[in-house]
């Protein structure tokens, strides 16, 4: 069987506009996670990291 996807949640919930920028993911995206099945879950994890790398850090 394959190994569990896990949620990328960092437990730093703050969203900016439609954003989380604890953990990259979408309003949607955190909304949907749970019945999202593996592919979905690994392409959403992807994209999550690609958009913290764009914003600024303090």
């Amino acid at each position: 069987m394959a190994k569990k996807i896990e949620s990328p949640c960092v437990s730093v919930c703050q969203l900016k506009g439609d954003l989380c920028v604890g953990c990259g993911r979408t309003v949607d995206e955190i909304r949907h996670w749970k019945a999202m099945k593996r592919p979905e879950k690994m392409k959403t994890v992807k994209r999550a990291d690609q958009r913290l790398k764009k914003i600024p850090r303090a």
